[in-house]
């Protein structure tokens, strides 16, 4: 007994050594860019456009409207497609495998082999393929190509989800709403869509902490504007892009704009996962 509560105690001190050397780096950069990105935070930094090159102050309130641009459309683009074909996914195109009536069809393989590469494609990729659809053909950058860039980026990750919850649900609900005679396409939307709705928002807070850091594709795409721009045919700013182009300017000022800008995204993702989850809590004390 002693030996055995030895091993356990070793493997349980590797455990937490391994869990402790994972989460350090996170502290560090964390602890970094709260170090260099608190003190510039000031009530002109949220409401102000930024300066001139080389002066001091300004803000990024301009990029933080157009980060919520870019990410609300995406979402708006890309949470009803990935949603609808989990859907068909997950109730219409049958099981994966091989014969049987349940024999995945055809389309369902297209779909799900075209998630899974999507799921691991560059996002740069991403962007120089939107840029060559939509910015050459639309003559100039624009908001709309940055969030269908997101949109791209977003839906994988939601088709997949949307698949894997809808299949964790019993078949059994399925079978009860068919049983009192209620279609199928309401059996769908309100039995087995309501029951992983909390998986489902799960994954989409997930994605959207994605896009919302995501740079390169904006480069190709939204491209960034100093000034404000509500014009979805237009280029827009973004927090990301400020960041990138801070970061790699010559003047010190920038470069403690570009950490301001990085906190504030990091915090806007950490509120964006919070919100998540208390929205997941709430649907499940409703369903409870």
């Amino acid at each position: 007994m002693g030996l055995r509560r030895l091993k356990d105690r070793l493997a349980s001190g590797l455990f937490v050594l391994a869990t402790a050397l994972t989460l350090l780096p996170l502290a560090l950069v964390l602890y970094e860019v709260v170090r260099r990105g608190l003190p510039v935070w000031s009530a002109s930094f949220f409401t102000e456009l930024p300066a001139a090159v080389g002066q001091p102050g300004g803000g990024v309130a301009n990029a933080i409207a157009g980060t919520f641009i870019l990410v609300a459309v995406a979402v708006a683009v890309g949470v009803p497609i990935g949603v609808l074909s989990g859907i068909y996914l997950s109730e219409f195109a049958g099981s994966p495998g091989n014969g049987g009536p349940a024999a995945e069809s055809r389309l369902a393989r297209v779909v799900r082999v075209t998630s899974d590469v999507l799921t691991g494609v560059p996002t740069v990729v991403v962007g120089i393929f939107v840029y060559a659809v939509l910015v050459v053909r639309m003559h100039g950058f624009s908001a709309l190509a940055g969030s269908v860039a997101l949109a791209v980026i977003l839906l994988p990750t939601i088709v997949r989800v949307s698949e894997d919850m809808l299949r964790l649900v019993p078949k059994e609900l399925r079978d009860a709403g068919l049983a009192l005679g209620v279609a199928e396409w309401r059996v769908i939307l309100t039995v087995a869509l309501r029951a992983a709705a909390p998986g489902i928002l799960t994954g989409v807070g997930l994605g959207v902490a994605r896009i919302a850091g995501e740079t390169a594709p904006l480069l190709f795409t939204a491209f960034g504007n100093p000034d404000w721009e509500w014009n979805p045919l237009r280029p827009v700013a973004a927090l990301p892009l400020d960041i990138f182009i801070y970061a790699i300017s010559p003047y010190e000022n920038l470069h403690d704009m570009a950490w301001g800008a990085a906190l504030l995204l990091i915090v806007l993702v950490i509120a964006a996962n919070a919100l998540t989850r208390r929205l997941v809590r709430g649907r499940k004390g409703v369903q409870a």
